[in-house]
């Protein structure tokens, strides 16, 4: 029944998508179910100790690899060979940015991950997925630097070059897709593994407050009412009026409307 079951099918074929569908049907129920929950729970008035720069250092990091990811991997292939861009170039660009953001991801996810486990207000305030979904991206920063070992020993960008096909073939669905990968290493599998099972955990942690970041500028420009709610520091009205009767000496006149 299972003679011709492939696990890496399974894995680098199905689950891409069952990961997006997840990632995609999940927010968008997350946010019309709970919308109170789409938040990143922020413990800053727990406690600040660690948070500045453990917090820093985390999320620097972490967008740098992610966007370094988005665009290298989704870049198609003819662009580089229009540009001239080698692919030895590339991959060197990659160790040399994507490790030191990923080394700088890992210090402050560690940082945080300490905080929240060590400080008992914040473990008390801490759900199980918000502790998993740290460890599990700690993790996943750990795998891909030592995925940089083996990237070292194939600086020609030829295996880089795999994992590109793989991913613009996944969003093209291309249902062979899986067998561009089948026969790299196991922590290159490893590292793709977690990164799918992560997003599909994304709807249901605090890491949908990402989807705030990205659509905050958009929801500004595009959707705003016209109009900003300014919060004035002054004083009341009618408390500057008495300090001002009081600085003249008698009794200015009294208005009984806002309009008056």
């Amino acid at each position: 029944m299972f003679e011709g079951f492939d696990i890496n099918f399974i894995i680098f074929g199905v689950m891409p998508y069952v990961a997006l569908t997840v990632f995609l049907v999940g927010s968008i129920a997350r946010y019309e179910r709970d919308p109170f929950t789409w938040k990143s729970s922020s413990s800053q008035l727990l406690r600040s100790k660690q948070l500045i720069w453990g917090s820093i250092l985390f999320h620097v990091g972490i967008l740098t690899v992610f966007f370094g990811h988005l665009v290298g991997l989704f870049t198609p292939v003819w662009v580089l060979d229009a540009l001239g861009v080698p692919y030895g170039l590339k991959q060197w660009m990659a160790v040399l940015i994507g490790g030191p953001a990923g080394l700088a991801a890992l210090i402050g996810g560690t940082m945080l991950i300490h905080r929240r486990l060590t400080d008992p207000r914040i473990r008390a305030t801490s759900t199980t997925l918000d502790i998993l979904i740290m460890i599990l991206i700690w993790l996943q920063l750990a795998i891909g630097l030592l995925t940089i070992t083996q990237s070292l020993q194939h600086m020609d960008g030829a295996e880089m070059i795999r994992f590109m096909e793989w991913s613009q073939s996944v969003v093209t669905w291309n249902v062979n897709a899986w067998v561009t990968v089948v026969d790299v290493h196991w922590l290159f599998k490893l590292h793709i593994f977690l990164g799918l099972i992560i997003t599909m955990l994304f709807p249901f942690t605090r890491l949908v407050h990402i989807w705030s970041g990205f659509a905050a500028p958009f929801r500004y420009l595009l959707t705003r009412p016209g109009y900003q709610i300014v919060r004035s520091r002054r004083r009341p009205l009618e408390e500057r009026r008495r300090a001002y009767d009081a600085r003249q000496g008698k009794a200015g006149p009294k208005a009984t409307t806002p309009a008056q």
